[in-house]
């Protein structure tokens, strides 16, 4: 069973909202948010990320290439229970429906000893409780090192060039058959793309529990701006694994050793990033499960409902419950990154159940 010595919702929680037009400020989601992921919902728009590491008001697409911009009235302030969103369109129409996925990577704002020369870190901030690092950085065309101060090594990554169009840069620990090899290749957030060689981006070379390897390609460092999200695996809080597709309707189960909260799937095929949560409608049946309310991280789609595409949020994991190749392909390695609603068994004594 997992045990830790917190409550995941002090860590990450999913944030429903319907847009206004006008400014609005959001409560509840019971800590300051350090990263916000946002996704429309009943149209299509691009999904926004932002982080109190580069500041408020700045904006780059999960979607799309493009180096950051400054919006002033889009996510105008990180608050302690919430955020403050300005008139902006993109997360904010009247009468839009939202999804915004938190993440509290407060902790140290310290940059770890070690991180003197390129990359050189402007900012930080590092939650080792749960496993999370956000670090903006710069770097000079060399092969190099971020020295990351989570004390536990990064299962999965996310680099954005912030200062021109580049794909997104992410690394998975589970991208190939084993550990010594998953520094061999890279992801595109933004794109339906198959895992491609990465000599010019993470070295060749795994993470560790000290740092992130990097080589000296434009998307994740030649000369320039960059933001990096960094991820660990934390025992009834978050994990970061790899499935089998079986193309069978009541699919292979993934045990995480919690309920989930969030989950993002993503074939090592060419297919799209899927991702669920446990805070959106039932299905159209009336029923938490099948989970078959999915947005898409890469595609600027509306929210769809599929059951050929579905899901169960089980009280210890999640079971896959459909023959659809994006994500069951026949013998298809397929990658996940999960978030907790609750642990098996947390710090209060409360098993999770089933719903």
């Amino acid at each position: 069973m997992a045990y830790i010595s917190f409550q995941p919702k002090d860590h990450y929680n999913t944030k429903l909202y319907t847009g206004t037009g006008s400014e609005l400020a959001l409560t509840g989601v019971g800590f300051q948010p350090d990263f916000t992921w946002i996704k429309k919902r009943n149209g299509t728009s691009n999904g926004y990320l932002y982080d109190a590491v580069r500041g408020a008001t700045k904006q780059i697409n999960a979607d799309g290439n493009w180096a950051t911009n400054t919006e002033a009235q889009s996510l105008k302030s990180f608050n302690a229970d919430g955020f403050t969103l300005g008139t902006d369109t993109g997360n904010n129409t009247s009468a839009g429906t939202y999804v915004s996925y938190n993440w509290n990577a407060s902790g140290s704002t310290t940059i770890p000893a070690g991180n003197n020369s390129s990359p050189t870190i402007a900012s930080c901030s590092i939650n080792t409780t749960a496993g999370i690092g956000i670090y903006k950085y710069s770097s000079a065309n060399t092969p190099n090192q971020i020295v990351h101060g989570l004390g536990k090594t990064p299962q999965f990554v996310m680099i954005k060039n912030l200062d021109n169009a580049q794909d997104w840069a992410c690394y998975h620990s589970r991208v190939d058959g084993t550990l010594a090899e998953a520094g061999d290749f890279f992801l595109r957030l933004n794109t339906t793309a198959a895992p491609s060689d990465n000599s010019g981006y993470f070295n060749d070379m795994v993470t560790t529990d000290t740092v992130i390897n990097l080589q000296g390609d434009y998307p994740v460092a030649r000369q320039g701006n960059y933001i990096c999200y960094a991820f660990t695996n934390i025992d009834g809080f978050s994990r970061f694994g790899k499935y089998f597709g079986n193309v069978r309707v009541h699919g292979g189960y993934v045990h995480l050793g919690f309920a989930p909260a969030f989950v993002m799937i993503k074939s090592t095929g060419t297919r799209d990033w899927f991702m669920y949560d446990n805070k959106r409608p039932m299905n159209a049946q009336g029923f938490f499960n099948p989970n078959q309310n999915f947005l898409m991280a890469n595609a600027t789609n509306a929210e769809s409902n599929n059951v050929n595409l579905a899901v169960d949020f089980l009280s210890n994991g999640f079971k896959i419950r459909t023959t659809a190749g994006d994500i069951n392909g026949d013998g298809d390695a397929i990658l996940y990154m999960a978030f907790a609603e609750h642990p098996v068994i947390s710090s209060n004594g409360v098993p999770a159940t089933a719903r």
